[in-house]
């Protein structure tokens, strides 16, 4: 399994302005095969940072999503707003145990 952990830094009013986007670019990877999770969280104690989960079933599934007509339209709509990626990464991991 592939991880994505990314970190986003949203300006004023970024994250209401783009509600739209976010929600289709969430909702278009969760359908895409090879997609096992994918989401956006705001941070509590700091609102104006946006955290980013992606797990994938392999680069190729990531690859892919990068590719995507979604992720394009995606590109171009957070391009017009006030949002800096500060850190992307990925991990291979195995699926994982439950914790408790």
């Amino acid at each position: 399994m592939l991880i994505v952990l990314a970190k986003a830094k949203l300006g004023e009013g970024a994250l209401e302005a783009g509600r739209e986007a976010f929600t289709a670019m969430i909702e278009a990877s969760r359908k895409e095969e090879g997609c096992i999770e994918y989401a956006y969280s705001v941070d509590v104690l700091d609102p104006s940072v946006l955290n980013i989960v992606e797990k994938w079933v392999d680069d190729a599934a990531l690859v892919f999503h990068f590719q995507t007509p979604h992720m394009a339209a995606f590109q171009k709509a957070i391009g017009e707003l006030d949002v800096q990626v500060v850190e992307a990464l990925k991990f291979q991991s195995d699926d994982g145990a439950p914790l408790l």
